[in-house]
């Protein structure tokens, strides 16, 4: 089966309209829809879902073109991620598909999840509507899954996905050594496009995560700076064992002064309850976690992440949470951005026990399902970034 002249044009729109809906689906998939009568190339509806909304894209782009008083027999579906063939909050879209006249379905990737997986198609075909999917190592199909790595991840292993992030000197290091910054605050090595990169990141991501050695010397906000909306706030969460956080600290107090429920601090089960009373008051949320072989068990605290229904999680994290992430093999994607500047044999560390060196020979080992190579280079203005899969959310698809 091949692609017609419209259906590049289809499924390209039917992308964009998933990539600009990103930070409204979450916890469900990012999908776009378009629906389009290819003998005249006429587009009649579109939709992305947005989870607020309850309806999917397919439901969206369908009561579009039914407000617009379309005749949809005979239309063609382009669709980012398989249409759905069980009841949630909503009716299968694969049943609505068929009820409103469609005759082809062309779809960029499978749904990762058990209950859809196949299914939303084989329910199509076998209503003798026309069927196509993109192989895998298609550029259309990549995209589609790099929208839904996290819920590809989370929705099959039961914890969010997560990317470890990294700011370093060439040499491998993250800070100078202690005593040897001037001042409390950020210490900032990479430029400012590698920094709005970053903000990119997080508002890709539905929590970012740090210890309280970051908070401590950094007192960092943690806040999506890119301006955009998004369908709810990025939760901060901070790995605080013995409750240390100041109330002064800019975490506390934007937490206070915005009552936006988005400051999660998790510490250990033999904690200040003072603290913690005085915290709450404040805005923000406190769960005790237990220890695991002397630190906050992180696969815990990721469990606990994933009741919340948090896909994806961004650390932004010094040489010990990064170590241990990476130790425990809950580093799913890291993301390095290196700047010229060396900072010395004594500077803090990337992680401790391993290096970003023997990191990124991990990422160009791994095989991704939708890439020839799991790894890749690019610059942001006068930095170097290197991004790549740890594992591979879509493995086995």
């Amino acid at each position: 089966m091949r692609l017609l002249p419209a259906d590049e044009r289809g499924l390209r729109r039917a992308l964009e309209l998933a990539s600009d809906a990103a930070a409204f689906a979450s916890p469900n998939p990012t999908v776009g829809c378009v629906l389009l009568r290819q003998e005249t190339t006429t587009v009649l509806g579109e939709g992305a879902h947005f989870y607020d909304n309850f309806d999917h894209a397919e439901i969206a782009a369908l009561k579009q073109a039914r407000a617009a008083g379309h005749d949809l027999h005979g239309a063609t579906a382009y669709v980012t991620l398989e249409p759905c063939v069980h009841h949630g909050r909503t009716g299968p879209c694969s049943d609505a598909l068929m009820a409103a006249g469609i005759r082809r379905c062309v779809v960029a990737t499978f749904d990762p999840n058990p209950l859809v997986r196949g299914k939303g198609l084989a329910r199509l075909s076998a209503a003798g509507v026309e069927v196509m999917v993109l192989p895998a190592e298609t550029e259309m199909a990549q995209r589609a899954r790099q929208l839904n790595d996290a819920f590809a991840f989370a929705i099959r292993h039961e914890r969010p996905f997560v990317t470890l992030k990294a700011a370093l000197s060439v040499d491998g290091k993250i800070a100078p050594a202690v005593g040897q910054r001037n001042e409390r605050g950020p210490y900032w090595l990479t430029g400012s496009a590698a920094r709005a990169d970053v903000q990119r990141l997080r508002h890709a991501s539905d929590a970012i995560l740090t210890g309280i050695g970051t908070v401590l010397a950094d007192d960092p906000e943690l806040t999506d700076r890119t301006g955009l909306p998004r369908r709810r706030p990025l939760l901060r969460v901070v790995l605080d064992p013995q409750l240390r956080i100041p109330l002064a600290s800019k975490l506390v107090r934007s937490a206070a002064a915005e009552r936006r429920k988005d400051l999660f601090v998790m510490c250990d089960e033999e904690s200040s309850e003072e603290h913690a009373a005085e915290l709450r008051d404040l805005g923000v949320e406190i769960h005790r976690l237990p220890r695991r072989e002397g630190r906050l068990d992180l696969r815990v605290a990721l469990d606990v992440l994933n009741e919340r229904h948090v896909r994806s999680v961004l650390t932004e994290a010094g040489s010990a949470l990064n170590g241990s992430l990476l130790r425990d093999g809950l580093a799913d994607r890291v993301v390095l951005y290196f700047a010229e500047q060396e900072l010395g044999a004594s500077a803090l560390p990337f992680a401790e026990g391993t290096s970003p060196y023997l990191v990124q020979q991990q990422m160009s080992g791994v095989e991704r399902s939708t890439f020839a190579n799991a790894m890749s280079e690019d610059v942001r203005g006068e930095d170097v970034k290197i991004s790549g899969y740890l594992h591979d959310p879509w493995a086995g698809m």
